[in-house]
Parts: C-alpha cells; structure tokens; sequence
C-alpha cells in the first residue's frame, strides 16, 4: 500500500472500492444532505469542479494524489484562496459521507485546502477616522440620519454588509435589560445571532426611524432614500458605496479603506481595550478563534516597538 492510501479506514482497500462516477456519487450525497435550499446550491456549485476535473482527466477511481492534484489545479488557475478553501471543503465532505456509507474510502481525508494570507486586505479605520467619518455627516436630511446611524452601527458593533442588509426594524428588541440587533450573518439561516446596541447608536437608529415613518415593523432598517425606491432594503453594493463616499468626504481616501474596515475597527478597537481574545471573538461572531487570532496578531505587530528601539541605540550617540 502506497503512503497516499495509508489513510484510507478499514475494511476499505482502494483497489477493491467500487469505481466513483462523479455524476451518481453526487447526486446521491446530495440527495442525502440535509441541508437548507441555499447550502444544497452552495454544495452543487462548489462539487461542480471537482466533477469536471475527474472527467477531464479520465479519472474513476480518486485517491488522495488525486485531490493533491486537483488543488494544485485550482492554485494554477489563481483562484482566491477562500475559493479554493471551500471547493475543497465540498470534496471532503463528499468522500466523508461515501466513506460512511461504505461506498469509497475517504480519500480526501486531512487534505486541507489553500491557507488564505493571514495579512488583512483592508485598512482599519482609526478612533479618530469613524470620529471624524460621522462628524463630516450631515444629519438635517433623512439620507444624513440614516448614513450616520449605518456607519455607527458598523463601526460600533462590526456588522458585515450583508448583515446590515438584511436587518429589519422588527429585529431591534429589548432583551434582558439591553436592546439588541438579530443578525443574519454570511453562511447563516436565520437571524440566530445579536448584537448588543449602545445607547448612542440605539438613538441614532431611533431618530432616522422616526424621520423616516416607517410603519411596517417587517420593512428594511435601512432603506433607500430615493422616493421610488423608499420602502426597499439596500443591496450590499448600495452600502459599501454609502460608507465608502462618507469615508471619502471626511479625507480618508485610500483604496485599503472599504466597507468591511469598520467591522476590521471595531474588532481591532476591541483588543486594544483589552477585551478578552474569547470574548472578541463572541462580538464578532467568528466561527473559528483563529479569524480572531489574526486581528491579535497585526495588533501585536503594530504595537511592536523593536524597531524604534534599535534606531534608538544605532543614533545613541547623536543624542
């Protein structure tokens, strides 16, 4: 047995397994899946290439070089590491359910998908930048009101886009004396998820609501401003390009500053103030620690001050 198929559980030997063909081991899988509508279209889609890759090479009976190879293929076309992360998730949970029901080994066991750089692509906006992004808001009309209580809210509980997009009035409740926003992030079914709202932005929100006369307690929390378009949610497009031009009419003008760096501030505030690394990890609603970790660790190196130190002592004697 070769070291690629030491991995594969008893009683299974790959030259013993029958042959997989992609198109009837996927169908069964899914067929099995328990799963919502939308996580079966993300399991279609990201099994799709794998489909492809095992019929273009001729491919019947996979093993674990087999997947090697597959990923390796997927890097050389330059896709983005999330992208290749999750085409390879969808191949290990394929084999996974093959090798429980005793079809296949599972092959594609411990083979892990392209580790995305741990260096943030975005800029964090500082205490002063979301100071100053509000304080250049003018609040006299509805569009002001609402733009202000949107950044707060992002800048103050690190919401995503797509959270703040499918926020509803409904979803702002008092609960156990704090008034919080249900939240349905990325990946999520339902709006199991909150945050907790301070009373500046709880009072924000209150008074764009409240400019707005907005009734329906069902109807977007945020909304466009547009007289045809009033009663509509806002698409995450709409509120990257809002947070972006008030970024810019404060004088924070990089292309490094986006949407997602109030969410980058918030979490990166959070450590500063030295909350707790669990407790970050809580208030930001990531799934593994380690999304958290790599905050930590650009604020260590931010904080980091060995290089002024050694300046220090090279220019000592200039002192």
């Amino acid at each position: 047995m070769t070291a690629a198929l030491a991995i594969a559980p008893e009683p299974y030997r790959l030259e013993h397994a029958a042959p997989v063909l992609p198109g009837n081991a996927v169908r069964s899988w899914l067929g099995f899946v328990d799963a919502s509508p939308a996580t079966m279209e993300t399991y279609t889609r990201t099994i799709r290439p794998f489909q492809k890759f095992l019929a273009a090479q001729g491919i019947t009976r996979p093993t674990r070089q087999t997947l090697l190879a597959y990923r390796a293929a997927l890097e050389a076309e330059g896709k983005k590491a999330s992208t290749v992360s999750a085409y390879m998730t969808a191949t290990r949970l394929l084999f996974s359910w093959l090798n429980q029901e005793g079809i296949y080994p599972n092959v594609a066991e411990r083979v892990k998908g392209k580790r995305p750089s741990k260096e943030h692509k975005r800029d964090f906006l500082p205490a002063e930048g979301i100071r100053a992004t509000l304080a250049a808001i003018d609040r006299s009309t509805l569009a002001g009101l609402r733009d202000y209580a949107l950044v707060l809210l992002m800048a103050s509980d690190g919401l995503r886009t797509i959270e703040v997009s499918r926020a509803a009035i409904e979803d702002v409740r008092e609960e156990a004396g704090d008034v919080v926003l249900h939240v349905q992030g990325k990946g999520r079914a339902d709006k199991g998820e909150f945050v907790r709202l301070s009373p500046r932005t709880y009072a924000a929100i209150r008074a764009y609501l409240a400019a707005r006369k907005a009734a329906d307690p069902r109807a977007p929390l945020f909304a466009a401003s547009s007289n045809n378009h009033r009663a509509e949610g806002m698409t995450t497009r709409a509120i990257r390009s809002i947070v972006k031009a008030r970024m810019v009419a404060a004088g924070y003008d990089s292309p490094r500053l986006t949407a997602h760096s109030l969410r980058h501030s918030a979490v990166t505030l959070a450590l500063k103030a030295g909350v707790a690394i669990d407790e970050v990890r809580a208030f930001a609603r990531h799934r593994s620690i380690d999304t958290t970790l790599i905050y930590a660790h650009d604020l260590d190196a931010h904080n980091n001050r060995a290089a002024a130190a050694v300046e220090g002592s090279i220019f000592a004697a200039e002192a």
